[in-house]
C-alpha cells in the first residue's frame, strides 16, 4: 500500500500537481545579514544610509538649499597698501583691498559645457586680516544659488588673482553663468594670472611651473596628506550619492591652501618687482 501511495505522489509531482514543501534554511546571524544589506546598497548606489555615509558632516552653514558657506579670518601675511604689479606687465599698482584671489574645484579637468564647479573659494584682505570664503554645492540644483552668491563678492573695480585662471577657472565660470542665463560678473575685470609671470621667470629652471612647485620653491610650502586635484570630482560625487564627507573636506582644505599660496606668491612677485 505504501509503495502505491509513494508512486502516486511521484506521478503527481512530475505532473506539477503537488506543491513542493519550502525548504527552511538555517537562520543567518543578524550582523552578517546587516553587512550583506549594506554591501548591496553600496554596490547599487542606493540612497539608503550605507557604511560610508555615517560621516556626512561638512563645515559651514547652509545658506540656501544644497549650498554651504564657510568664512574664516586668519593672520596670513601683511600686504602693503599698494601692490606693485609690474611683474605682470601692468603699469599701475593695485590697492590690496581690490584683490580677490579665487580658485574652483570642478567635476573634471577637460572643461567644456559638461564641466561645472562644485566649489568656489575666494580670499581677500579685510582690515589687515586674510578672509577665506568657500561655497560648496551638495546638490545639482544649488549651482545657480552659488553663482549668484559669488557674483555678489565682485565689484566693478575687483582685480582677480588666480593660477591658470585665465585659461581654466574664469572661462569655466563664464560658461556656467551663460548656461544659467545670468550676467557674467567676471567680464571686464582685471585679472592677475600668476602662472604667466612665474613661467616667464622660472621656466627651464624648475621641473615645471605648477602651483605646487611654485609654492614649494617660493614659500617653502610642502603639503602633507593633500588630496590631489584629480581626485576632487570623485570626492564630491561620492558625497552626492550619500557617501562619506571625509574626502570632500580634504578638497576644501586643498582649496584653502591654494588660496593662501596665491596670496603668498603674489606678494613674493611684487617684492621682486621692487628690486
Amino acid at each position: 500500500m505504501s509503495v502505491a501511495v509513494d508512486r502516486l505522489r511521484l506521478l503527481r509531482a512530475q505532473a506539477g500537481q503537488v506543491t513542493i514543501k519550502k525548504i527552511v534554511k538555517p537562520t543567518m546571524p543578524a550582523n552578517v545579514r546587516l553587512l550583506l544589506q549594506r554591501h548591496a546598497q553600496i554596490k547599487h548606489g542606493s540612497g539608503v544610509a550605507t557604511l560610508s555615509s555615517r560621516d556626512r558632516d561638512m563645515a559651514g552653514d547652509e545658506i540656501a538649499p544644497g549650498l554651504r558657506y564657510t568664512e574664516v579670518f586668519m593672520d596670513w601675511l601683511q600686504p602693503p597698501p599698494w601692490i606693485d604689479t609690474t611683474f605682470a606687465r601692468w603699469i599701475d599698482p593695485v590697492h590690496h583691498g581690490r584683490l580677490l584671489h579665487f580658485d574652483t574645484e570642478t567635476t573634471g579637468l577637460a572643461g567644456g559645457t559638461g564641466t561645472r564647479a562644485f566649489m568656489i573659494g575666494a580670499a581677500d584682505w579685510v582690515d589687515g586680516r586674510f578672509r577665506l570664503r568657500q561655497l560648496t554645492i551638495t546638490s545639482m540644483a544649488a549651482e545657480v544659488a552659488m553663482l549668484r552668491v559669488f557674483a555678489g563678492w565682485l565689484n566693478e573695480d575687483t582685480v582677480l588673482v588666480s593660477y591658470n585662471g585665465k585659461s581654466y577657472d574664469a572661462p569655466l565660470l563664464s560658461t556656467r553663468y551663460r548656461l544659467a542665463r545670468l550676467q557674467n560678473p567676471l567680464q571686464g575685470l582685471g585679472h592677475l594670472d600668476l602662472l604667466h609671470p612665474v613661467r616667464r621667470r622660472w621656466k627651464g629652471e624648475w621641473n615645471n611651473c605648477k602651483l605646487a612647485t611654485a609654492e614649494r620653491q617660493l614659500l617653502g610650502v610642502v603639503r602633507e596628506d593633500d588630496l590631489p586635484g584629480s581626485e576632487a570630482p570623485a570626492a564630491w560625487l561620492t558625497y552626492l550619492r550619500g557617501g562619506s564627507a571625509a574626502n570632500l573636506r580634504r578638497v576644501a582644505q586643498h582649496n584653502a591652501q591654494d588660496l593662501k599660496s596665491l596670496a603668498g606668491i603674489l606678494l613674493h612677485l611684487a617684492t621682486m618687482s621692487q628690486t
